[in-house]
């Protein structure tokens, strides 16, 4: 049986070898992300080089997802044991590295003490540790008092739930890498602390000044986000629900709604949305997951994403293969048994420049589910009938053909597409008899098997989609 729901898998030590990654491949993976808040430019270009090189040997298409760090804000060294902080006590936070005095703790964003104001709160390490402003110098120094204490080690993360940093999402290293990343031709950049559209829109023209295609997949993890997510969904090509320091950021008991939200307006507008962080998170260490990141992946299985995805598991996890084979079958478990998962039917306004091509596709999966067709076959070199299609979650394999080698990579990350180079278009019954046949060979359709084909006519002219063909496999 086949998996539609996408699985994401992190590179780091654990996973960086040819045989690991053609296990993970093998075993469900069908996108690979290189997370640049870690490892060098070296370790990722040597990566992605292995991925490309056991993609070719296998034929598959597996996505390159380049996840930018965006303003992360870290604390300083401190000692090897930490600094325990009591509630009550006093603890300075400063942007001035050469200030080495008790109770003071340096902090990576300069901009800081200028952006936060009294009563505010500050997080530090995942929100194990609670601070309240007290006071800023506005300039290099903030003094708070700690409200819930533990001890602090270096280097962790600092958020802000109260606090509108100036600081641009896409910073100075985000730039750097972006570029390696475009130079390694990766399909999706990840967009870390989105907080508006226009971030967005910056993002994608910094990807087209360095003459590059990669998709843009915005992370959902500031409450400014929130604010404009409508608009953000306009202008992304993807999204991420990142609940890891959405569920700092935001008050945590608000994030398996908002989790819900996000992937029905994705769904709704076409967008591939991604479930991220601390889905099976006990297999980093143990050969099994608990029960509750079982029903988690089901969950966010049901709640009809497009993909899920591993971090630390696959990065440094102790068992990278065996997180991604029973990833895979809980998402099988669901997507045999689950029916509510499939066909969302949503017919597009008259007014929009796709309606025809829309309503193709809208017809298309309601077809397919009338007459229990095995299959829907698209031809499309931009990807917009792959999208649309897969957005009402049709019953139905989708299967893509393409020109477009680029394409065929990038709709990896896609809810239920499964992709295949094709470059022959001599005639659209030639093109549609040739495919069938193809199809056939691979056994993915059967003899007296209904399936549906789409198509633009004429096939030569590469226009939008505007016609579907009803057939048996013979």
């Amino acid at each position: 049986m086949i998996k539609r729901t996408k699985i994401v898998a992190t590179i780091g030590p654990s996973t960086e070898s040819e045989k690991i990654l053609r296990s993970m491949i093998n075993e469900g993976v069908n996108v690979f992300r290189i997370n640049f808040s870690h490892g060098s430019h070296e370790d990722h270009i040597k990566a992605i080089k292995n991925i490309r090189k056991v993609d070719s040997e296998l034929g598959t298409h597996t996505a390159l997802l380049a996840d930018l760090q965006g303003p992360k804000i870290r604390i300083g060294e401190l000692p090897k044991k930490g600094l325990n902080l009591k509630n009550n006590q006093i603890l300075y936070l400063t942007n001035d590295a050469k200030i080495n005095k008790p109770d003071y703790v340096h902090i990576s964003l300069n901009q800081l003490p200028k952006d936060v104001n009294e009563g505010e709160k500050i997080l530090l390490d995942d929100g194990k540790i609670h601070l309240i402003v007290v006071h800023t110098n506005k300039k290099d120094t903030i003094k708070t008092k700690v409200l819930a204490g533990g001890v602090l080690y270096s280097r962790k993360g600092v958020n802000l739930p109260d606090t509108k940093i100036s600081v641009s999402s896409l910073t100075k290293k985000d730039k750097e890498d972006l570029k390696i990343a475009i130079d390694q031709e990766v399909d999706w950049v990840g967009f870390s602390f989105v907080r508006s559209a226009r971030e967005v829109i910056e993002l994608k023209h910094h990807i087209s000044n360095l003459n590059g295609e990669a998709k843009v997949i915005a992370k959902i993890e500031k409450p400014e986000a929130l604010e404009d997510l409508n608009a953000i969904m306009q202008e992304t090509d993807a999204i991420m629900v990142a609940r890891g320091d959405l569920g700092v950021e935001v008050p945590l008991e608000k994030v398996p709604l908002i989790q819900k939200k996000v992937v029905k307006m994705a769904r709704d507008m076409a967008k591939p949305v991604i479930i991220a962080t601390q889905m099976m998170e006990s297999m980093m260490t143990n050969i099994t997951p608990n029960r509750a990141e079982v029903n988690d992946v089901a969950n966010a299985v049901m709640d009809g994403a497009d993909a899920v995805m591993l971090s630390g598991e696959t990065s440094i996890g102790k068992h990278p293969v065996e997180v991604v084979k029973i990833m895979f079958r809980i998402i099988q478990e669901v997507e045999s048994k689950f029916e509510p998962l499939y066909l969302k039917e949503a017919l597009s306004n008259k007014n929009q420049n796709r309606f025809i091509t829309d309503s193709i596709c809208f017809n298309v999966c309601r077809l397919a589910t009338k007459v229990t067709a095995k299959a829907i076959v698209t031809m499309t070199h931009s990807g917009y009938t792959a999208y649309k299609i897969s957005s009402q979650r049709p019953k139905a394999s989708i299967y893509v053909f393409s020109s477009n080698t680029k394409l065929l990579s990038t709709l990896s990350l896609v809810w239920g597409v499964s992709t295949f180079y094709y470059n022959k278009t001599i005639s659209t019954d030639h093109t549609i008899a040739d495919i069938k046949h193809f199809l056939k060979e691979k056994k993915l359709v059967l003899p007296n098997d209904l399936i549906i084909n789409t198509a633009s006519i004429p096939l030569v002219e590469g226009g939008k989609t505007n016609m579907l063909k009803l057939s048996y496999i013979e």
